[in-house]
């Protein structure tokens, strides 16, 4: 697996890494053991690069990366996220990126995740009421401190990036982007581009879709989050599933599974570019970490945008797209 660099700070991570959101949360029942399995299977085949938040499960989720991670700290690069306020019961509480919360919630990732300090620390979601400033400002006090080595925002806009990166160096934005979500190329790439900030790209599967193994709303378990995602409801579930039938066509081509060829299409549209899929599954880390040796040429890269060009998923990606890009 070779590695990426993220930002102008010394950040380099493996090309594609491992989200572990959907172990503990919002994708189906949970299974530790199986969970930890796939984490381990993730660092022997070079996806060191692993991604987690406090919100997931609540809480539950930087626990099990602890669990998964004793005696293996120095051989991954590990980031989490704050920002999204969940109660123990597991309700949301809005968005806080208030200096004072911020530290909170650095010392109670570091206790949970059972290390000293994270590599690369996210705000998960925008305050619109906390001047970003703020904000970063204490996160940059938390490189000084050695809690944190490099900093980044997900889902923010081009203008809160440009006033963060003011402040502290970003190193990374993570953003929504796969096939079917192409949003961050009107803005977002260009401005992170421009001021020198990696990307990271989380569900680079189309939340699973892309696979090709969602083939029914009824495949999702009874509490399966995507259930309330517009582009996997009633018809729009039905058109976007004949983008995923045009590109396993060619992905039979190149006799690669889907899933592979949606995430070589992501690395090849920028060397600061990272993918973080997500899998509970050892062998899907296989099967993903495979799409890292997989080049693609002009041809095929044309093809792809053919069957799944730029807008091509019917419905927004959430339910209520206020709660994103401010």
């Amino acid at each position: 697996m070779r590695e990426r660099k993220l930002g102008q700070q010394g950040l380099s991570v493996s090309e594609i890494g491992l989200g572990c959101m959907g172990m503990s949360e919002f994708y189906g029942p949970k299974n530790d053991d199986e969970s930890i399995a796939t984490i381990h299977r993730a660092v022997e085949v070079g996806m060191t690069f692993l991604d987690t938040a406090d919100m997931y499960g609540p809480f539950t989720n930087e626990k099990l990366l602890g669990r998964a991670l004793r005696g293996k700290r120095q051989q991954v690069v590990l980031a989490t996220k704050f920002g999204n306020v969940r109660g123990e019961d597991g309700s949301f509480g809005g968005i806080n990126g208030r200096p004072e919360y911020v530290r909170a919630c650095m010392d109670a990732s570091l206790a949970r995740l059972g290390v000293d300090y994270v590599d690369l620390y996210y705000q998960h979601r925008v305050d619109p009421n906390v001047p970003i400033e703020e904000t970063v400002g204490a996160m940059a006090e938390l490189v000084k401190a050695g809690k944190a080595r490099f900093l980044g925002l997900s889902e923010a806009a081009s203008g809160t990036i440009r006033r963060a990166h003011a402040v502290h160096p970003i190193s990374a934005l993570q953003t929504e982007y796969s096939l079917w979500s192409r949003e961050p190329e009107e803005d977002l790439l260009p401005t992170v581009r421009e001021l020198g900030i990696g990307f990271v790209a989380y569900s680079p599967l189309g939340r699973g879709f892309l696979t090709g193994q969602i083939r029914s709303p009824d495949d999702f378990a009874p509490d399966d989050r995507r259930r309330m995602f517009p582009r996997f409801q009633g018809e729009r579930f039905a058109q976007n599933l004949k983008l995923v039938d045009e590109l396993e066509k060619l992905a039979k081509a190149r006799q690669v599974s889907a899933a592979q060829l949606s995430l070589a299409w992501v690395l090849a549209q920028g060397n600061d570019i990272v993918a973080i899929p997500g899998t509970r599954k050892p062998q899907r880390v296989d099967e993903n970490a495979q799409a890292a040796s997989i080049s693609l040429s002009a041809q095929e890269l044309a093809q792809i945008e053919a069957v799944c060009p730029k807008g091509a998923a019917s419905g927004e990606r959430y339910p209520d797209m206020s709660s994103v890009n401010r």
